[in-house]
C-alpha cells in the first residue's frame, strides 16, 4: 500500500476512534437550561400562586414573574460531545456536576433541600412583604429537627414550640444551648413546649402548652466527630429555629418548585395583592429573581443567564437582576429586555413606580462588563 495512502487510512481510522471516544466517554458536568416561569400574581393548576385570608386583599393585573432553571438529575453524565455542543450552545449552561450536586448527594437529597430552601424562601419572602407594609410579625422558637436515636426522638417533634427549659423563658437557639448544657449528661433537662399536632383536615394546628422531660447524653454519643470542646456536653439532640408568625394567612401555592431563588418576585407579589389603588406593574410585564432576607436584602442565585433567556421567552420586557449578578447578566442581554438592578426590596418598589410612570430611563441598571 503507498505510503499516502497508509497515512490517510491510519489518520482516518484514529478519526473514527476519538469520534467513538468523545461520544462514549462521559464527563463530569451538569446541564442547565431555561425552565418554566410563574406569574406570582396569577394562577397555577387553577389554583392562586398567591392566596391572602383573614385580610382584605386587592385585584392584581401585569406580571411579577419569578423564573426557574431546569437541571439535570444527579446522575446524569453527558458525553463529551454533549458537554462541547452545550457549550457552543446559548440556551444551555454546562458547569462542573459538584458546582449543582454536592460530592455524593443523590437526586432525593438535592430534591429535599431544594424544597427547605424553597420553604424557607417563601418564609422570608412574607416577612420581609409584611415589614415593609409596617405590619408587625411575631416569631416563636421551635424545634427544627430532631436526630434519630437521641433521647428526645419521641418527645420532641419538629414544629414544637419552645417556650421554655427548666422553668426559665427562652426566646433564641442559644438560650436553649445554654439550659441544656447547663446539665451533666444523664440528666434530664424539662421542655416546656407547645405541641404542633394536626387538625381534622391534616393541616398544623397548636396544642396546649405540656412538659416533657427528656434525658441528655453527651455530644460525642450522638455525633462521633464532635469538636472536642463540644465532646463531652449534654445535649437532647435536637435541632432549633425561628419561625416566623403573621397576623393572617399567606399562602403560596406552587409544587415542584424548589431552591431559594424567587424570594424577592414573592415579596414583591404579596405586596402587590396587600396594596389598595392600582397595579405595582402598572400593567407591565416584570420579571426576575434574587434571594431575599428577612430585612428584605436582594441576594445572589445561580443560573443568572438561563433566568433572563426564560423571561424573554414568557414575553418579559423588565428583569429584576441582584447586583451581584448584574456583571453575568449583562454579558448578553437577550434583545428586549431590560435589566433593573435590585439591591433591596424597598429598592425594588422604587424601581416599580419608575416602571408604571414611564421613567425607566432613570431605573438602575446593571453597567455592561468592562472590555
Amino acid at each position: 500500500m503507498p505510503r499516502r495512502s497508509a497515512t490517510m487510512l491510519a489518520a482516518t481510522l484514529l478519526l473514527i476512534a476519538l469520534l467513538c471516544v468523545s461520544v462514549l466517554m462521559k464527563v463530569p458536568y451538569t446541564e442547565m437550561s431555561p425552565g418554566p416561569t410563574y406569574n406570582t400574581l396569577g394562577s397555577q393548576g387553577g389554583k392562586p400562586v398567591i392566596s391572602i385570608s383573614g385580610h382584605e386583599s386587592y385585584p392584581t393585573s401585569g406580571h411579577l414573574n419569578m423564573t426557574t432553571v431546569q437541571v439535570t438529575g444527579a446522575k446524569y453524565e453527558p458525553s463529551l460531545v454533549n458537554a462541547v455542543v452545550g457549550w457552543l450552545r446559548d440556551d444551555v449552561l454546562v458547569v462542573p456536576h459538584d458546582n449543582v450536586y454536592p460530592k455524593g448527594q443523590s437526586d432525593a437529597e438535592a430534591k429535599k433541600q431544594n424544597a427547605e430552601e424553597f420553604a424557607s424562601s417563601e418564609d422570608s419572602a412574607r416577612t420581609a412583604a409584611l415589614k415593609q407594609l409596617g405590619i408587625p410579625v411575631g416569631s416563636e422558637l421551635i424545634v427544627k429537627s430532631v436526630t434519630a436515636g437521641a433521647p428526645a426522638e419521641g418527645r420532641l417533634h419538629a414544629g414544637d414550640q419552645i417556650v421554655a427549659v427548666d422553668g426559665t423563658p427562652v426566646g433564641s437557639v442559644e438560650q436553649v444551648v445554654a439550659a441544656v448544657t447547663k446539665h451533666k449528661p444523664g440528666e434530664s433537662a424539662v421542655f416546656t413546649v407547645v405541641p404542633r399536632v394536626k387538625d381534622a383536615n391534616g393541616a398544623a394546628a397548636a396544642g396546649g402548652r405540656t412538659d416533657v422531660a427528656v434525658p441528655t447524653v453527651r455530644a460525642k454519643d450522638l455525633d462521633p466527630k464532635a469538636p472536642a470542646e463540644r465532646a463531652e456536653l449534654a445535649v437532647v439532640g435536637i435541632g432549633t429555629g425561628i419561625r416566623h408568625t403573621y397576623p393572617f394567612q399567606i399562602d403560596i401555592g406552587l409544587q415542584d418548585v424548589g431552591g431559594p431563588s424567587a424570594g424577592l418576585m414573592f415579596s414583591l407579589g404579596i405586596i402587590d395583592k396587600l396594596t389598595p389603588g392600582g397595579d405595582l406593574t402598572g400593567g407591565k410585564f416584570v420579571a426576575g429573581t434574587g434571594t431575599i432576607d428577612d430585612d428584605g436584602k436582594v441576594g445572589p442565585i445561580g443560573g443568572i443567564s438561563m433566568k433572563l433567556i426564560a423571561a424573554r421567552d414568557a414575553g418579559a420586557e423588565y428583569f429584576f437582576t441582584p447586583s451581584s449578578n448584574c456583571a453575568e447578566a449583562s454579558k448578553n442581554v437577550p434583545s428586549g429586555l431590560t435589566l433593573i438592578k435590585a439591591e433591596t426590596l424597598d429598592g425594588a418598589l422604587k424601581s416599580l413606580e419608575q416602571v408604571r410612570s414611564g421613567q425607566t430611563s432613570a431605573l438602575p441598571s446593571c453597567a455592561a462588563p468592562a472590555k
